[in-house]
């Protein structure tokens, strides 16, 4: 169906909200209709039939579960099954949209929305069924960026940069050394509005005291013995576009005034200069350690958290994404294969196997370094188990990291990623091989944050 020939239904409990999405669709729809309290939605559905619902996370009302949209998306399909939905969401909610295509959403937009791209929204909603418009996306940012994945677990993480992205939401990637946060920074930046203008990089762990400044915001000549000329700094070299500071947890708290004085402000001053210097950046931060141990006042002030934190971005570990190996080995052996002048070498069956046992401490880096040198050292078309030797240095973890690595949740969590994995997301099929219900697999789910 095209969008000129639908009828639209909005339900949220913001006039405004309500007000603007009727004046935005009116020119667009056949009819619109909105709905300020959705425990009216059983009546409305009832009484006339819609193409499309445009459905609020949250409401004020007399059901609280924490997650209200979810609540009123499992009404909506069961009183008008063939209805597609389309969930509003907030920045905070972005865990719970994910969710909510698992209970039959179309899709989601984020508030702030831009218009043209929510009326682009509803209309590919309508031309397509909501499957295979995720598929889709998520192998148009595969395809566009360094990122390669399948497992369902970094489907989420590619639908959540094809949502955030858009936006000028301020990113906060969590995940160990070696899961790719560099890389997940890399297709915010591609896949957002400012993709045209710099993606600027700074590994501010890496920056003395004395650097900070000068680094980051720029200098006057003379404002200190070696400058010698006036220079800008990353936030100016990134106007327009998107700034990406890695290792934001090793800055001192005398460094964290300084940024989070710049971003309140929305503006930096050269060191020797009193001129303030507008800037238009979108920022996205990385660090390896978990949140909980970062919201320390005694390390990391809480206001720049929040500043930096509009939107949370955990990357698993290669362990949780068992799923990937194949692909990503096969994708590196393939790489190198070119780069290394042979290129129509592959990986045996013995050398999957041996890869798919082994625990990968380093994560994607790990298993990048070890195809590397198994591409080099391989003397057939094929990389061999023998030719794959995992890094000393990972390998001297103590045996303590390793036993916590086998709780009996890490065991159920990888357990059900594996099987998922292995049937390609079928929920009906994963759950019948683990002998659950689906209900009580999407609770599991829920439960390890999948």
């Amino acid at each position: 169906m095209v969008l000129k020939n639908a009828r639209v239904l909005v339900v949220d409990d913001d006039l405004d909200v309500l007000t603007a999405l009727r004046l935005l669709l009116k020119p667009e729809v056949k009819d619109v209709v909105v709905e300020k309290n959705p425990e009216n939605l059983r009546w409305v559905l009832t009484q006339n039939h819609f193409d499309l619902l445009l459905l609020d996370m949250n409401y004020i009302s007399t059901i609280n579960t924490g997650n209200e949209g979810l609540f009123w998306l499992k009404k909506v399909k069961s009183i008008s099954p063939e209805t597609l939905v389309i969930m509003i969401t907030a920045y905070g909610d972005i865990d719970l949209a994910v969710r909510s295509l698992k209970e039959g959403a179309t899709d989601f937009v984020v508030k702030p929305w831009h218009n043209e791209k929510l009326v682009a929204t509803c209309r590919e909603a309508l031309r397509n069924q909501a499957s295979g418009v995720r598929g889709q996306d998520e192998k148009l940012i595969t395809q566009n960026s360094k990122l390669v994945a399948q497992s369902l677990i970094m489907e989420n993480i590619f639908l959540k940069i094809r949502k955030i992205a858009p936006t000028d939401a301020n990113v906060l990637i969590l995940g160990e050394n070696g899961t790719g946060k560099e890389l997940v920074a890399e297709s915010f930046h591609q896949h957002s509005l400012r993709h045209n203008k710099p993606f600027v990089k700074v590994d501010v762990g890496s920056l003395t005291e004395t650097l900070f400044e000068s680094e980051l915001f720029g200098h006057r000549k003379g404002a200190f013995t070696d400058a010698r000329e006036d220079r800008k700094g990353r936030f100016e070299e990134a106007q327009g576009g998107t700034l990406f500071l890695d290792e934001i947890s090793n800055i001192s708290i005398h460094q964290q005034a300084k940024l989070l004085s710049v971003l309140q402000n929305r503006q930096v001053i050269r060191l020797g200069s009193n001129q303030p210097i507008p800037i238009d950046i979108r920022l996205i931060c990385a660090t390896n350690i978990p949140l909980k141990d970062l919201a320390d006042e005694n390390r990391f002030r809480k206001d720049l958290i929040y500043r930096i934190n509009t939107v949370e971005i955990n990357l698993p570990s290669l362990r949780e994404r068992i799923g990937d190996i194949e692909l990503l080995a096969k994708h590196f052996a393939t790489v190198y294969g070119e780069k290394y002048r042979k290129p129509f070498i592959g990986v045996s069956k013995k050398a999957l196997e041996k890869l798919s046992h082994y625990h990968f401490p380093g994560n994607v880096r790990e298993l990048q370094y070890a195809i590397e040198r198994a591409v080099i050292m391989s003397e057939g078309d094929f990389i061999e188990a023998e030719d794959i030797v995992f890094s000393p240095i990972e390998n001297s973890r103590s045996s303590d990291d390793e036993t916590s690595d086998l709780r009996l949740s890490s065991i159920e969590k990888n357990t059900i990623t594996k099987v998922i994995d292995k049937h390609s997301g079928n929920i009906t099929k994963a759950a019948k091989e683990l002998g659950l219900t689906r209900t009580a697999l999407y609770r599991k789910l829920s439960k390890h944050d999948l």
